[in-house]
């Protein structure tokens, strides 16, 4: 783990946010055609307008929503972008960053993108608009407009989740590496046939991580890596219905690495209804590191993510830079534990 370099990390280029007298130089129109394009886009012309969208995404402007006298006062709140609200791994997430920033006077604002790129920049354009204290988002990708708005912004900003080239702060996992440890315990217990099965891997693209992991640890040992993925949210029936599937597909199948805990807690479950010896029959394994896959008979195998963690160390990073100071560190590896229950 490397840390960045010191308290000029976040240095911008000027200190004040571009206006819309920038937008209105950019597009070589005036600063009220500006205005009535937000305001009344019907009332300019299309060519016109797209020369202002692109001024916008080139300066970095954003519509500051706080009126007159407002405008320059210090908001209390905090974004935090998550994409899933159903997702019992950032529910914790957030109970780790809401804990911590009320605490300091701080509260938050929840945004769900559904795994949507395009879904964080229309929440993170709308909430910046409202001159927001700081900023946390869920992963290191972002649509390139996005990220050169990002890039811009003068104020805290935590990336989560996984760990990478953060534009600021950075506090996850690296789950390439998960993907790879649950793999190699899998090999390591003599199976031979093993399969992934993941939901939304496009949007998802941590899941995708994980299996990657999973793939080269499998390559290594000159195994065959398949990979069932579908396109609904995690949860318990689709894990039974993916059971279904791969025992269908790959009938010779001895394991399965499933992307989260849900689907594989799901799929034990529907196992012992089918009569299937668990994990004589088939192996089940899972990531996350939920509660209750540790209260089920046979015990789920997974690998557990410090989400708590996660949100808490996250909003310790901010409140540092809000109270003027420099993190120790602008990157933190929070890492992971692998757990081994008898469900492999």
């Amino acid at each position: 783990m490397t840390d960045q370099p010191s308290t000029e990390r976040r240095r911008r280029k000027g200190l004040d946010s571009p206006t819309l007298s920038d937008v209105a130089r950019e597009a070589g129109v005036s600063s009220i055609t500006v205005s009535r394009a937000l305001n009344a886009p019907d009332s300019v012309r299309a060519n016109t307008r797209k020369k202002i969208e692109a001024a916008i995404d080139k300066v970095g402007y954003v519509r500051n929503m706080v009126a007159g006298s407002l405008a320059s006062a210090s908001s209390r709140f905090i974004p935090v972008i998550v994409p899933s609200l159903s997702n019992v791994v950032f529910v914790e997430v957030i109970q780790g960053l809401q804990a911590t920033f009320e605490q300091h006077g701080y509260q938050i604002l929840l945004g769900n993108t559904d795994y949507s790129m395009k879904r964080e920049e229309e929440l993170i354009r709308t909430f910046l608009g409202w001159s927001p204290t700081a900023l946390v988002t869920t992963g290191l990708r972002h649509q390139e407009s996005l990220s050169n708005l990002l890039a811009r912004y003068q104020r805290p900003l935590v990336e989560i989740m996984e760990l990478g080239d953060a534009i600021d702060m950075n506090v996850g996992m690296s789950h390439y590496r998960a993907g790879h440890c649950m793999a190699d315990h899998l090999v390591s217990r003599g199976y031979r046939r093993i399969l992934y099965a993941g939901t939304q891997m496009e949007g998802n693209y941590r899941t995708r991580q994980r299996y990657e992991g999973h793939r080269e640890r499998l390559l290594q040992s000159g195994l065959d890596a398949p990979l069932m993925e579908w396109r609904t949210p995690s949860h318990f029936d689709l894990g039974a219905t993916a059971l279904d599937a791969a025992l269908h597909e790959y009938p010779n199948i001895e394991a399965i690495h499933f992307t989260d805990d849900v689907m594989a807690s799901g799929a034990l479950l529907h196992a012992t209804k089918r009569g299937l010896k668990i994990p004589e029959d088939i192996a089940i394994a899972g990531f996350t590191g939920l509660p209750f896959g540790q209260a089920l008979t046979p015990r789920l195998t997974t690998v557990v993510s410090p989400r708590e963690a996660i949100g808490r160390l996250a909003a310790t990073q901010i409140i540092t830079r809000l109270e003027g100071q420099q993190p120790q560190q602008h990157s933190i590896d929070v890492g992971f534990e692998l757990i081994v229950g008898e469900s492999s």
